[in-house]
């Protein structure tokens, strides 16, 4: 039978960000249970004028923090190189370190950020957030996601 009904699950509860525009000193870790992908949705209320939060999506292959190596990665964005035929193409990649979502007024703001394909192959997921707009007045931030799987249930 068909895997229909996607999981729920909190990244962040809604509180205020940290002061001083620093980044969440300790985002929720979310064990992906072999999702093909997660929808983030991300509910702010700017603290002050020019409000603006940025948030990092991280990823981990690994159950658990590795002692000897990285255990968190960034997604990517990847810029194809220019096509020359018989010639080889040189692509440009660099990490993604934060998406920027600016409040348009003083009211809650419900946004849907997207969806990030897991392919099976993420053992965790994880959203550190931070103020970078009016950093002396953080505003509030809360983040849910909906793990999905496609296929046949197990």
């Amino acid at each position: 039978m068909p895997k229909t009904s996607p999981k729920l699950v909190t990244f962040r509860a809604a509180a205020a960000l940290p002061a001083a525009g620093a980044w969440d000193a300790a985002p929720l870790v979310v064990f992906t249970e072999d999702s093909d992908d997660v929808a983030i949705y991300l509910s702010y209320t700017r603290g002050g004028a020019g409000g603006s939060v940025r948030i990092r999506i991280e990823v981990s292959p690994y159950s658990l923090d590795m002692p000897v190596v990285q255990s968190w990665y960034y997604p990517s964005v990847k810029s194809v190189g220019a096509f020359a035929a018989g010639a080889d193409v040189a692509s440009a990649l660099q990490r993604e370190s934060g998406i920027l979502y600016t409040a348009t007024g003083a009211a809650i703001e419900n946004a849907l950020l997207g969806t990030v394909g897991l392919g099976r192959a993420a053992a965790r997921i994880r959203v550190y957030a931070q103020e970078v707009g009016n950093v002396g007045a953080p505003g509030t931030l809360h983040v849910v996601g909906s793990l999905g799987t496609f296929g046949l249930e197990a």
